[in-house]
């Protein structure tokens, strides 16, 4: 993923910073614990594509 658009991406739900976790082809909104698929290389920032997370798998995922 490259590094200029991960600093200008931002949630499109909530307006904060996205977390892209790369071993899961993940972008990550810790506000609003979801993520966001990357397919193709491509982060897919539609709300309908979201993962909802549990607090569980919100630690998991930060590690």
């Amino acid at each position: 993923m490259d590094k200029k658009l991960l600093d200008i991406l931002v949630c499109p739900m909530c307006n904060s910073k996205l977390n892209y976790i790369k071993d899961k082809k993940v972008l990550l909104c810790q506000f609003d614990r979801v993520t966001y698929p990357i397919e193709d290389d491509i982060p897919v920032l539609l709300p309908e594509r979201t993962t909802r997370l549990t607090a569980e798998q919100l630690e998991t995922l930060n590690g």
